[in-house]
Parts: structure tokens; sequence; C-alpha cells
């Protein structure tokens, strides 16, 4: 058999098992809030997530080509498989640590970093796609700033709106509203975090020559979909823990307003082809609502420590993938 094909099959082997860790590590994401509300149990959420998260990444793919070609450009690319194998490897590595620990780290920034990191290690700076990895990176950095301030002027509103409301009632009503907005997050998730495995593949794909084009195969889209659901169904009950109760404690208000900035946030980024950290957005979502609400509510070391994760995973994925690949290419390329 091919060389270069049982390559691109590891790579999409090594894909689909990221796009799986990265459902059971984000699900926390997109249901914490609704669980720690005792709005769904915890079985019945995690079954809604992994529905809307399939059907949120068949249904895009503006974010998937943004991977395959703005990082890096894989046409031109040395030795592009390895650099793709490389990433992968780098990226699960992080995500099943900070998983293990309960850190919501991103996945999204330690993916695009060890696809950085990776490609400086082949071919130099030169390999990276400048401007296109930038705007990532501004995406990356400015979403969470949203989601803090959004989540803020979403939660004044609430508390104007319904200043002379019944908090008993209100509560209720808003523990019913909160199934259908974990369902709305849970969708603007897989529209977002799915495409990432989907445009390493089509990054692997065309840098084998196996492809030429930027289009998301349909194989594709319906087997990342498929490993993100069967991901999340699994369940990241660690994390769960840290994002639904460890910031800030969540009443139904809270987590309604919370998962509405987040889905905005999310979704506005999916529709102009960017792609953010799921984390990030809906963790800045929660301290945005939960400073509108009462600043001291907020537990800072939990942020605090979040923080620090999420500044160091950027630089850390890039070092360590860099490093994989001087690996590889020691036993397998020289």
């Amino acid at each position: 058999m091919d060389s270069l094909f049982i390559i691109t099959a590891i790579i999409v082997i090594l894909a689909l098992g990221f796009d799986f860790i990265n459902g059971f590590h984000d699900t926390a994401n997109s249901i914490a809030t609704s669980v720690s509300t005792r709005a769904l149990k915890p079985r019945h959420a995690i079954v809604l997530a992994a529905t809307m998260n399939f059907l949120g990444a068949i249904t895009f793919t503006g974010v998937a080509k943004t991977i395959s070609g703005d990082i890096v450009d894989p046409s031109t690319l040395e030795h592009g498989s390895y650099v793709v194998i490389a990433a992968l490897l780098s990226a699960i590595a992080w995500n099943l640590l900070t998983w293990y620990f309960g850190i919501p780290s991103s996945s999204s920034h330690t993916l695009i970093g060890s696809i950085a990191g990776a490609a400086v290690a082949s071919v130099g700076f030169g390999g990276i796609e400048t401007k296109g990895f930038l705007k990532i990176v501004q995406a990356l950095l400015i979403s969470p700033i949203l989601a803090f301030t959004l989540g803020f002027l979403v939660y004044g509103i609430f508390k104007v709106v319904f200043k002379k409301g019944n908090l008993a009632k209100t509560n209720r009503r808003f523990r019913h509203m909160q199934i259908a907005t974990a369902a709305l997050q849970s969708y603007t998730h897989g529209t977002n975090d799915a495409q990432k495995a989907m445009g390493i593949i089509t990054l692997a794909l065309i840098s084998s020559g196996f492809q030429t084009d930027h289009d998301v195969a349909l194989w594709v889209k319906l087997s990342c979909a498929i490993a993100m659901g069967l991901g999340t169904s699994v369940g990241g009950w660690r994390i769960i823990k840290t994002v639904g109760g460890q910031i800030m404690k969540i009443r139904p208000v809270n987590g309604v307003a919370a998962d509405l900035t987040s889905a905005a946030i999310i979704f506005g980024a999916t529709a102009i082809h960017l792609p953010v950290s799921t984390t990030h957005v809906i963790s800045s979502a929660i301290m945005g609502v939960g400073t509108s609400h009462r600043k001291k509510g907020v537990k800072w070391g939990t942020a605090k420590r979040m923080l620090i994760t999420w500044v160091i995973t950027l630089p850390i994925s890039m070092a360590f993938a860099a490093l994989i690949y001087t690996i590889l290419d020691f036993l397998f390329i020289k």
C-alpha cells in the first residue's frame, strides 16, 4: 500500500480522535450552566448537546476552509503530512492534560498554535501565512473580551426588565428557557469547533496531493460531525464542575444570559469564517454576567487560573508541536 496513503489515513484517524476529545473536552462549555441550575439532568443535557453539536457540525464549512488555508499554505508546505501529524499529537496531548486537571483550556488555541509550531519547525517562520494567522489570533483574543462585555450588558438588561418580577417565578421561567439556550449554544459550538478537525483533514488531503481545493468533502463533514457527537456523549465532568460552579454560583437567569451571549459571539464568528475558542467565549460570558450581577460573586481565583492557562496554551502548543516534528523528522524524514 502506498506510504503516502497510509500517512494520510493516520492523519484522518488522529484528526477524528482530536475531534472526539474536543467533544468531551468542550461538552461542559455548552451544558454546564443548564446542569448546574438543574434545568436539565446531566444525561439529558449530554444527549441534547451531542445531537445539536452534530447538526451544527454538518451545517457550515467556512471555519474549516480558514483552518486549511489561512495558517499555512498546504500546497507549498514541505513534509506537510508530518507537520499535520505533529500538530495533532501536540493538540491531543494538551487537551487530555487540561481535561485531566479540569482546566477549561482552549482546543482552538492548542490546535492553531500546534499547526504554526510544527510548520515553523519544518520550514521556518516563512511557512506561516502571516496575514491569515494574525487574523485568527486577533479573533481568539478579541472574542472573550466581546463575550465578557456583552454578557455584562445582557444581564444588565435582564435586571432592569425583570426588576419587579417574583424571583421564584422568574427563575422557574428561565430554567425552562435554559433548555432552549443550551440547545442553541450546543448548535453554535458544532458550527465552529467541529470545523477545525474538518480543516485539518482537508489540509492533509491537499498537502498529500489527494485534493486541490479547500472544499470540505462530504465524508469529512459527516465523520467529523459523528466524532464530535460521540465525544460529546461521553461528557467532560471535570470541566463541567469548573465552568458550572467554580466561576460563580449560577442561577437560571444568569445561565440564560450567559448562553445567549456566548451563542451570539460564537455564531457571529462562524458567519465570518473565523475560529474562536468556545471555552474562552463561554467562560468569559459567565464572568461578564457574574460581574454585572455582583462583582464579589465571581470567584476570581478560578478566573485567574483559567486566564493563565489561556495565555500559555498557544506558546506551549507551538513549542511542543515543534519538538514532536523535530523527533518525527529525525526518525522518519532524514
